[in-house]
């Protein structure tokens, strides 16, 4: 059908036809959960009386915004936690990581990173790269890691003594620029026993972003503290304009909440300015658009495996997160790739994407990002480092056809750029 739109040659078509017939099993156990989260999501909103009433914006202080209040409650609900702060404010998930660092840690304190090093754009909070004033390590909180093993697992057997005297065990649940697998909510909670078992003050915090409604739990069912993501991956469900949130126990939330606004006033602050309505219903619409992000990562799996790059994961293993990396092994490869994936987007589909110097980030990052909302990684997306191994890590497809289309027109470019031996 889409070769009534776009100019895809006949091996193209037929691979990705042989990809689409792989992926029945993964697609049913994908709808499955889509549906049980939807459901979920549903009650929160009807047991915490979502109204009309709750998407009138406020301005000034904030003061008494009974939406703002009300959307806490819900988030709350979905996780299955004591409180959660769900803010427009947060401009990305990485800002959001950071008040929540902010606001649990003390000069003396010690972070643990139980999943090897953090995400690019977090090292310069923690200081252990350069990257701008005002570090945690300025602040006087003292870093560490438990290295992940050869395979890219975490190392289970070594996590009680890296907690030890540890404020902080932090965990990051994507793979980040990295080719390991993501962390299942089954690990994550292996992890939290082992943490409680060796260090029972320890809080347990996990980066959540890109795997809000993958699976049927989230970190805070098996044990997390406080989970933090970003409203324009997951949870903005395509419809939020910015934001992001932090949810778990109470205590900390308030903390968190201190650090973003002020000590003393904390989440009684905050106008919403009209937000209130796009943040509700990207949360009601989240479970179904991961669903179709899920759908059109597992089906790029399959294509590109059939196309002799290495893919992770494989169209046919579980699912933590929304993540799907593929490894083109040359600049030219991803470059290719991701031109071909901007030639699918609804948004500046004539752009080509060029590596460009990236804030946060030590090389030069390529990205294909034709989105509705700049940089929203729940919309389809592709980028990576231009350095070893050459590999995108795509995201997103906030509708299931349009998904599939974009990922065929990157298998078209990398035909058209020579990278692929078909004919």
């Amino acid at each position: 059908m889409m070769e009534q739109f776009f100019k895809i040659d006949p091996y193209i078509q037929q691979q990705a036809e042989q990809a689409l017939a792989l992926c029945g099993d993964a697609f049913a156990r994908i709808d499955q959960i889509a549906e049980y989260n939807a459901c979920k999501v549903l009650s929160a909103f009807i047991q915490c009386g979502v109204s009309e009433s709750h998407f009138a914006g406020t301005t000034g202080y904030g003061y008494g915004d009974r939406g703002r209040e009300v959307l806490d409650a819900v988030v709350a609900k979905i996780f299955g936690c004591e409180d959660a702060l769900v803010r427009h404010n947060f401009v990305s998930g990485t800002h959001a990581i950071t008040t929540a660092l902010f606001g649990v840690l003390r000069p003396g304190d010690t972070i643990v990173s139980l999943a090897g090093v953090p995400y690019d754009t977090l090292q310069p909070v923690l200081g252990i790269v350069e990257g701008g004033s005002g570090s945690l390590r300025e602040f006087g909180v003292h870093y560490r890691q438990l290295d992940l093993l050869p395979d890219g697992a975490i190392d289970f057997d070594g996590v009680a003594q890296a907690v030890q005297g540890a404020k902080v065990a932090y965990l990051q649940r994507s793979r980040g620029y990295s080719l390991r697998e993501s962390v299942s909510i089954d690990d994550i909670a292996k992890v939290c026993r082992l943490v409680r078992q060796a260090n029972p003050q320890a809080i347990i915090m996990v980066d959540n972003c890109y795997g809000e409604f993958v699976e049927k739990q989230e970190p805070t069912d098996v044990g997390a503290d406080l989970i933090i993501g970003s409203l324009i991956k997951n949870p903005g469900g395509a419809i939020a304009k910015t934001g992001g949130y932090i949810a778990g126990r109470a205590d900390l939330v308030e903390q968190c909440a201190c650090r973003l606004t002020a000590p003393g006033v904390g989440k009684e602050v905050g106008c919403t300015l009209g937000e209130n309505r796009s943040m509700f219903m990207g949360w009601f619409f989240a479970p179904t658009v991961v669903q179709s992000a899920l759908r059109t990562a597992v089906f790029a799996a399959a294509l590109f495996e059939r196309l002799g790059f290495a893919v992770y994961p494989k169209y046919d293993s579980p699912r933590t997160d929304i993540v799907q990396a593929v490894k083109l092994g040359s600049p030219k490869g991803l470059e290719a790739f991701c031109v071909g994936m901007q030639r699918g987007a609804p948004v500046d589909a004539f752009v080509t994407p060029e590596a460009w110097d990236m804030p946060g980030y030590d090389s030069k990052v390529i990205m294909a990002a034709g989105a509705f909302t700049m940089g929203a990684s729940i919309e389809l997306s592709a980028d990576g480092p231009m350095r070893e191994p050459y590999a995108a890590w795509m995201q997103g497809g906030i509708t299931w056809p349009s998904g599939k289309t974009g990922v065929i027109l990157a298998a078209q470019s990398l035909l058209e750029a020579g990278v692929l031996a078909g004919s």
